[in-house]
């Protein structure tokens, strides 16, 4: 999915839940005395090609309003009664509205459609310089369920970190990481370790509903306390049984900071993994250290990274290039569509830039705070990178190069979420389509197909740097590691050293290469439910104005 978000309603910020002006409805009407009640007769509108009412006149009213408090807001629900119509030509005004290439959708007429079908129409076609679609992240969520999910910060697991190689058999999953303290941790499964069977069915060939039902209620347990029996295959060939039983699970978002000793001087390295609010104060521990030790050189391991926080990541950009190369420039600026040049068409409130935040932020109250970030001053930083590497991550790496800060990518291509939008619920449903883009100060955004690392930069998305595997024999942090020891080589040589591919990962396209058994047969894949959380929590971008200073 290419897109991230810079609102959420979850996480304490100006999420746009846009749940409407309550316009409108039909009217109760008064039934004569001895007569049955019957439901109020609506009025159908019409749709005609080309000619776009006020979102206003069809917002909120709905096949099947919602009745009562909103447990969420805790306001009574906007709905009142209308029809399927009345829906879909909502999502045609606000689509013209506020898309960002309003003018990319064809008009088709809603009357064939359901009213979740004619939202996914409601798109480009077009495709980006590489091909694939250009807005590939068009997508909506039950309101309820959205809210559920967006508003938990601690959820139920084990505290495994997945890399997903196959979700249909020959299976493959590995342990990308666990969290600290958490079940996983404890149970000692360590990285690169592969599922081999879950609760006694075999993960990697069994092609049986029942098998795959087993396997994905034991995978993802919906509540703490479900045990699960694992056993997996580690990189050494050995197997590990354990029995782990899920528990609430808190992320830590900024893991293994280190200053490593190297022949081109001190080089600072933190793992970083979320854009989320409880990373601010790991953020400035790491960066206390790497000033107290006088670091020369940094790498920034963004490999699993999502996304998160825009005030955040505009903090963290500080913190890498000093006071000096921020002063007076603009970290990232939206972009709406050409009928908004100056106002964001959701809001309505003025466009301003996001600055680079140099201050602590007070993430409660939405206010900076009079506490000065520490900072490094660095003309260049490191970048370890994969396709989980997205939207708030990214918009690091091209605000530092829009203040020519060189930023040195080693890994693989990112993930490419230039774009943005606001969750928006009408009657019930949130709706996820592109309404802006981030530019930073250059004016530059234009990375929907990621960012690239290669020997000879040509384009403004390709970053001067090495193709490297992700490699899973050793630990995240280890100068051994494979993408580690690529970036403190070319700190020192300035060029991609001779690198082994140690991933422990078996060659999908080899394990499928004699399937004779399944030949004809459907391929049953297992879940991937954090893979929709992934898209509209960890991997957005989430804007939260800063509107003043503590004094």
């Amino acid at each position: 999915m290419k897109a991230y978000v810079y609102s959420s309603v979850a996480l304490a910020v100006t999420i746009s839940f846009l749940a409407g002006c309550g316009g409108g409805g039909g009217s109760s009407n008064t039934s004569p005395v001895g007569t049955t009640p019957t439901t109020p007769v609506t009025s159908e509108p019409e749709w005609e090609a080309g000619v776009y009412e006020p979102q206003s006149q069809f917002i909120a009213k709905c096949e099947n309003p919602r009745s009562g408090i909103d447990p969420f807001t805790g306001s009574a629900y906007p709905d009142t009664q209308g029809t399927a119509m009345d829906e879909k030509l909502w999502l045609r005004s606000w689509t013209n509205d506020t898309y960002l290439w309003y003018d990319e959708v064809d008009d088709n007429d809603p009357e064939n459609f359901s009213v979740l079908a004619y939202f996914d129409q409601l798109k480009t076609n077009e495709l980006t310089p590489s091909g694939t679609a250009k807005d590939n992240f068009h997508f909506s969520q039950d309101t309820a369920e959205y809210n559920e999910l967006s508003q938990s910060g601690i959820s139920s697991g084990f505290g495994f970190s997945w890399e997903f190689g196959s979700t249909t058999v020959p299976r493959e999953l590995t342990v990308r990481f666990t969290e600290p303290n958490s079940p996983a941790a404890s149970a000692n499964v360590p990285r690169g370790a592969k599922v081999v069977s879950i609760n006694g069915v075999d993960f990697v060939n069994d092609n049986t509903q029942q098998g795959v039902d087993a396997i994905n209620d034991g995978l993802f347990p919906d509540d703490a306390g479900t045990t699960t029996s694992f056993e997996f295959e580690l990189v050494d060939g050995t197997t590990l049984a354990a029995d782990i039983t899920s528990d609430n699970i808190s992320i830590t978002p900024v893991q293994n900071v280190k200053v490593l000793d190297t022949d081109n001087g001190k080089v600072g390295y933190f793992q970083f993994n979320s854009f989320i609010v409880t990373a601010q104060e790991g953020l400035v521990d790491a960066f206390n250290t790497f000033v107290a030790q006088n670091v020369t050189e940094l790498v920034m391991d963004l490999r699993y990274n999502g996304g998160g926080r825009l005030a955040l990541a505009s903090q963290l950009s500080y913190m890498v290039a000093g006071p000096s190369q921020t002063n007076n420039a603009t970290f990232e600026t939206l972009r709406f569509n050409d009928k908004n040049p100056t106002t964001n068409p959701v809001t309505g409130q003025t466009i301003s830039p996001t600055p680079f935040y140099s201050t602590v932020i007070d993430y409660n109250e939405g206010i900076l705070t009079n506490t000065l970030l520490p900072s490094l001053s660095l003309t260049r930083v490191y970048v370890i990178s994969t396709d989980a590497t997205c939207s708030a991550s990214e918009a690091v790496m091209n605000a530092l190069r829009g203040i020519d800060v060189e930023v040195v990518q080693i890994g693989s291509t990112t993930c490419g979420k230039p774009y943005g939008f606001y969750p928006t619920d009408n009657c019930g449903e949130t709706y996820f389509t592109i309404q802006f883009q981030g530019v930073n100060n250059k004016g530059f955004g234009d990375y929907a197909d990621g960012f690239m690392p290669t020997a000879t930069p040509n384009f403004d998305f390709e970053l001067p740097g090495c193709e490297v595997e992700d490699d899973f024999t050793t630990s995240l942090g280890n100068p051994e590691e494979g993408m580690l020891a690529a970036t403190l080589s070319y700190a020192v040589t300035g060029s991609c050293p001779e690198v082994v591919s140690g991933s422990g990962i078996a060659d999908i396209k080899a394990l499928r290469s004699d399937q004779s058994t399944l030949a004809g047969e459907t391929l049953i894949p297992i879940d991937t439910p954090e893979t929709r959380r992934n898209n509209f929590v960890l991997q957005n971008k989430i804007n939260q104005p800063i509107i003043q200073e503590r004094k």
